[in-house]
């Protein structure tokens, strides 16, 4: 093989790779979002998108903040904090009943996108893969599994809740891709927290961390 042919080849497989990767690092939006949030809210009679970032909400702090209530550090690729998050509120007529938001993920095989629905008091509705690449993806996307996290909030999280510990591993060799589920469910809920639900469930963080507010006497 030509050096000038081979050197176009690795050229080659390099912008493929780099390519991929700037595309794994934008925000996980809905694939057809008037389909799926009438899927989601058959009640609702439309939606708004807004496009948020922790660089524009907080930056260095904020990310300090999520790190510390997720219990882990954000990736530096698909979750730097200029990444774009694509929240959906969803409306019935002037009211919002509701909100859809997905995250990514790394796995074991490549990129999961988590996708949660949650009404206004931050109660999962309905969480979904809308992507996942594994050999073991039928188990991770049955109803016996995805149903259990139906009606947990943030709270269940931060408090390790009986609802949270009887989630169990559907599969029998990607245990790290029921480890990433698990966080990215985390990670969806806190996010949504901080950017929609302004903090609701801070005081039960701060419970489980010894953490006290100051309160008027």
């Amino acid at each position: 093989m030509k050096r000038e042919t081979f050197a176009i080849i690795v050229s080659t497989l390099f912008t493929l790779v780099f390519v991929s990767v700037l595309i794994s690092a934008v925000a996980c939006s809905l694939t057809d979002p008037d389909r799926d949030i009438k899927k989601l809210f058959p009640q609702s009679t439309g939606y708004k998108t807004d496009y948020v970032s922790i660089k524009d909400r907080g930056g260095e702090e904020l990310a300090k903040a999520i790190e510390e209530r997720l219990g882990d550090k954000l990736e530096p690729v698909y979750e730097s904090i200029d990444l774009p998050y694509t929240i959906y509120t969803v409306l019935k007529g002037k009211e919002v009943i509701g909100y859809v938001h997905g995250v990514n993920q790394k796995g074991i095989f490549g990129l999961l996108q988590v996708i949660l629905a949650i009404d206004t008091t931050g109660k999962i509705l309905k969480f979904y893969y809308q992507k996942i690449s594994s050999p073991e993806a039928k188990k991770f996307t049955a109803p016996s599994f995805c149903d259990q996290f139906k009606g947990l909030t943030l709270a269940d999280f931060y408090t390790g809740s009986e609802k949270v510990s009887k989630i169990k591993d559907p599969s029998q060799n990607s245990h790290n891709d029921f480890l990433a589920t698990m966080r990215a469910v985390k990670k969806n809920l806190i996010i949504l927290d901080k950017f929609v639900l302004k903090d609701k469930y801070e005081e039960v963080y701060l419970k489980t961390k010894g953490g006290v507010r100051n309160e008027k006497k």
